[in-house]
């Protein structure tokens, strides 16, 4: 009796398919949560979803009073780049259970 080399890829396929469908899952939950992150404190508030899009931008009225409009963009890179971080790393805990905790590129 030999042994098919591939009686396994069939199993290996539909674990793969049933992975893809929970990935899919967690990414629509997580693209359903937020994180705020702000710069100067307060004056500029960035809000992202899990699906790593802004979905709003508060300016504190005072800030655009200053005129300042290097300081303004400045703050908003900030804010900004913190907010895609925490919605970045809101992803990477969602989907570290369906990983166990593996670090699997592109996940």
């Amino acid at each position: 009796m030999s042994k098919n080399p591939f009686g396994n890829m069939g199993n290996l396929l539909k674990q793969a398919q049933a992975m893809q469908e929970k990935l899919g899952k967690i990414q629509e939950e997580a693209a359903a949560k937020t994180v705020e992150a702000s710069a100067g404190g307060g004056m500029v508030t960035v809000t992202a979803n899990g699906g790593m899009q802004i979905t709003k931008v508060a300016i504190d009225p005072e800030v655009l009073k200053s005129e300042d409009t290097d300081m303004v963009q400045d703050l908003l890179v900030a804010a900004t780049n913190e907010a895609l971080r925490k919605a970045k790393e809101l992803m990477s805990e969602e989907v570290k259970g369906l990983t166990g905790g593996l670090g699997i590129p592109g996940l």
